[in-house]
């Protein structure tokens, strides 16, 4: 994934604190919000949210901010809400448990105390069975007791010494589900490019020992060397950037993959179906013939380092969304958004195409039009963000056709007002976050620092909050809002909208970026 923006800079790291009560967890009680996906079909939907309506969605207000130090680095993990508590790790190297109404701190967790490397959470996490499940930047799984924050395990998943997780674990019968991905493409000429291959892993829930892994692209071989003397390997990449989601009813799991960072081979650019119990594949679509992309490809002076630069297939057209499992007149269906701008949908059994829509403008430097992290489903409309699209644009979709219901671009004059409108030169209007559904309302954020409610009937927008500003944080920090994060999006559960803002493009602050959550006033 090209514009993975994630140069992990230095960390300052605290130490596990406070023990707090939480009730017993289960998978998806009432208005929870559990997982990245929401549920297990990747829905991003929350049919138990009755307290927002499109009614009295103006009436949001900021009740608390929870503040970063500054550390350079991304706030991208979207918090899972569960039995009162918010759950998420911030980019200074912690993992965090807070009361979901107050913001006050339970419990916190240091990476470090598990290997002292500097490594921060960047996935949403998931909460199953009285644990909560996620990855970190250096490949580590970890399990911790959902009620005390104590670690009941934690696994080095990842071989490659530029692993890390991206793709956020999915609880299910017993098993953990979650990709593996890498920045090894963000090498300079000099190194010896490239060795990391993407895998899909099914780990026991209760151990963290992998029961099976898939890996997208065989084994890479050395092919040569790079004008620089560097050793060229080859194929490698197509990288597991996002969640996985799973058909209960079939027992299937369907995840996407990234671009090759060398040769052309493997399940790039793919959708896979795969059996949940054994890794067998079961059907997989590949939507692009070939795409080889690596940062210099965007670096002065890229010949003989890119890829694909001759003949056009430098593309960086990943699958970095979360797929979504909807019905269609008895059959089930599996749909996902690719960077591309396109949005395919398949047969979830056969895999056989049954329709494409291309909502996203293709642009040039890496793939950064189209469809980012994820779209939601409300049993009636799908809902489809686009990223930089001149502008990024928010669309509903008739999951049957493909027909485009409506479609809202980012407001014309969201750089114009906030603390974006102080900053021109940063802003832009596009969508970089998942979106999110509720009855009635979609949820999106946006570049230009704003997060935004819509209407799910005509695609209006009804409330809009700027985050560009300082925020006091309930933990005694000043922090500073930006772009609403990618990686993730809004969670809505309990009457609460949850967002972190600290995504690039960064508005310049002396402050690290925010959580951020709202109520009705």
């Amino acid at each position: 994934m090209g514009n993975t923006l994630i140069r992990l800079a230095a960390l300052t790291l605290t130490g596990v604190t406070l023990a707090g009560t939480v009730a017993s967890a289960h998978s998806h009680r009432g208005g929870d919000w559990p997982t990245w996906q929401g549920d297990k079909a990747g829905s991003r939907h929350n049919p138990a949210e009755f307290r927002i309506t499109p009614a009295n969605v103006g009436k949001l207000e900021l009740k608390w901010a929870f503040a970063y130090p500054k550390t350079g680095v991304v706030a991208k993990s979207q918090p899972a809400v569960v039995d009162g508590t918010a759950f998420f790790g911030g980019p200074d190297g912690t993992f965090y448990a807070l009361d979901a109404k107050s913001g006050k701190t339970k419990w916190t967790f240091d990476l470090a105390s598990v290997d002292p490397s500097q490594r921060v959470v960047l996935d949403g996490p998931a909460v199953a069975r009285g644990k909560v499940y996620f990855g970190d930047s250096g490949g580590y799984m970890y399990a911790l007791d959902q009620r005390t924050g104590k670690l009941v395990w934690a696994k080095d998943t990842e071989p490659h010494p530029t692993g890390m997780h991206t793709s956020s674990p999915l609880y299910h019968d017993g098993r953990i589900y979650v990709g593996a991905s890498s920045a090894e493409n963000l090498g300079d000429k000099n190194y010896p490019c490239c060795t990391f291959r993407g895998h899909i892993d099914s780990l026991d829930a209760d151990t963290g020992e992998v029961v099976w892994r898939h890996y997208t692209v065989p084994e890479p071989k050395e092919v040569g060397t790079y004008p620089s003397g560097a050793k060229k390997f080859e194929p490698s990449g197509a990288g597991v950037w996002s969640s996985p989601v799973i058909d209960e009813r079939t027992g299937t799991l369907y995840v996407g993959t990234g671009q090759n960072y060398t040769g052309s081979a493997g399940d790039f650019d793919s959708l896979l179906a795969l059996d949940a119990r054994s890794g067998a594949v079961r059907w997989k679509q590949q939507v692009t013939k070939a795409d080889t992309w690596r940062d210099l490809c965007n670096q002065p002076d890229p010949e003989g380092y890119c890829p694909g630069l001759k003949d056009g297939t430098n593309l960086d057209y990943d699958i970095g969304a979360t797929p979504n499992i909807f019905r269609v007149k008895g059959r089930t269906y599996v749909g996902v958004g690719q960077k591309s701008g396109v949005y395919h949908a398949f047969d979830a059994t056969t895999g056989d195409v049954k329709w494409r829509r291309q909502l996203g403008v293709p642009l040039p430097s890496g793939g950064i039009s189209g469809i980012q992290w994820g779209s939601s489903y409300d049993g009636d409309k799908l809902y489809i963000a686009t990223y930089f699209a001149e502008p990024g644009t928010l669309f509903a979709v008739k999951p049957e056709t493909g027909q485009v219901l409506w479609k809202t671009p980012n407001p014309a004059n969201g750089c114009d007002w906030g603390g974006a409108a102080q900053h021109k030169d940063i802003c832009t209007p596009a969508h970089g976050p998942a979106a999110t559904s509720t009855p009635g309302l979609v949820w999106e954020g946006s570049n230009d620092g704003k997060m935004r409610a819509y209407s799910a009937r005509d695609g209006k927008v009804l409330w809009e909050y700027d985050t560009v500003r300082d925020f006091q944080g309930v933990n005694g920090l000043t922090g500073h809002g930006s772009a609403i994060s990618g990686s993730g999006g809004a969670v809505v559960s309990n009457g609460m909208l949850y967002i972190q803002s600290g995504y690039y493009p960064f508005y310049p602050s002396e402050h690290g970026n925010v959580l951020l959550a709202f109520g009705l006033k």
